[in-house]
């Protein structure tokens, strides 16, 4: 379906003989407008998987060491009460987040998660898909080299997730709050706007990125197993395979990318959320970990090679559904509003 009344202009153009010529534009095939619904549709699919987010980032913070070099959990400091048990696993997480917090709290730092997505996978749609179209050479049977293709998902991904940090920030250090009450500290902030403004206040804009690097890093692992997966597997299947461009295709396409990027991105997802999490000094230094390598180096060291891979499953089964729901979405939405196919 086109929306032809809404999003098609005429305007007059000049050939090369000189002939005036009409020549229809459609909006719908806009950067800006193809901006708006890269954004409806993964705020589509973060609404529908963020709980499985929430209990990836709350597995993977358990268990790091603390500031007296003892774990927190082991030595009671993460744990204050014996009726509170360690997660076990991404069910019991989320069981454990509703019988101890509340069914709502599954959604808690969903705000500030949903503006990180305004800015992260907007400008990541938007300049992949003009750089593929403009820049990537096309073979004669329509498929465009792969190393062109991981580049600029790696490159447009660490990009995009560098503006999207501050965002990132306030969501993984509210995603924590509801687990530091019931320890019995003091709540650290109480809404995204507060966040922001206690982060930049105790340490300007330099501490809105705290955590930035291991962010960028894992966002160009994770966007190089979705956005440069997807485009490839999906052109591999219509091309080689002779699929037709339809939601099977994309569901297909969408499974796979999902799970690569689970495999390349959890270890970097692992120090992120470690980084982000970590108390800071006055100068907003951390002070578990002054580096990602510190903090890849420590975890390595304290807890073995397979904790950079805690929070797996969660991260796997969230970003498979996540990576489903926001594709699927993404290229109905076009089809609707007359956008040609991704």
């Amino acid at each position: 379906m086109e929306l032809k009344s809404t999003t098609k202009v005429h305007r007059m153009v000049v050939t090369q003989g000189g002939v005036m010529q009409t020549q229809k534009f459609n909006y719908a095939d806009s950067t800006w407008f193809k901006y708006i619904l890269s954004c409806g549709a993964a705020t589509v699919a973060e609404l529908a998987t963020y709980p499985l987010d929430l209990a990836k980032t709350r597995l993977q913070i358990q268990g790091e060491q603390g500031l007296s070099g003892r774990s927190q959990v082991s030595q009671g400091t993460l744990i204050m009460n014996s009726k509170h048990s360690m997660y076990r696993g991404m069910f019991s997480t989320c069981y454990g987040i509703i019988r101890e917090e509340g069914m709502v709290k599954l959604w808690q730092g969903i705000t500030p998660a949903i503006y990180r997505h305004f800015v992260y996978s907007g400008t990541r749609m938007v300049l992949y898909e003009n750089a593929r179209d403009q820049l990537f050479t096309v073979r004669p049977d329509g498929t465009r080299p792969v190393w062109q293709a991981v580049i600029g998902g790696i490159v447009i991904g660490g990009i995009s997730q560098f503006l999207a940090s501050p965002a990132d920030l306030v969501k993984v250090q509210m995603q924590m709050e509801g687990r530091r009450r019931l320890e019995g500290k003091p709540p650290r902030v109480h809404s995204a706007g507060e966040a922001f403004l206690k982060i930049y206040g105790q340490g300007g804009m330099r501490a809105l990125w705290k955590g930035c690097m291991p962010n960028v890093y894992r966002s160009a692992l994770v966007n190089l197993g979705d956005l440069t997966t997807y485009d490839s597997v999906k052109r591999l299947f219509i091309t080689q395979w002779g699929f037709s461009d339809t939601y099977w295709t994309h569901g297909l396409s969408s499974m796979v990318s999902g799970f690569v990027s689970a495999i390349l991105g959890t270890p970097a997802d692992v120090m992120k959320a470690r980084i982000m999490n970590q108390p800071t000094d006055e100068h907003s230094r951390g002070l578990l970990y002054r580096n990602s390598l510190d903090c890849l180096l420590k975890t390595i060291q304290n807890e073995g090679f397979m904790a950079l891979y805690k929070g797996f499953l969660p991260c796997w089964l969230r970003m498979g559904p996540w990576s489903l729901t926001f594709w699927i979405t993404y290229e109905q939405i076009r089809n609707m509003c007359g956008t040609r196919a991704f």
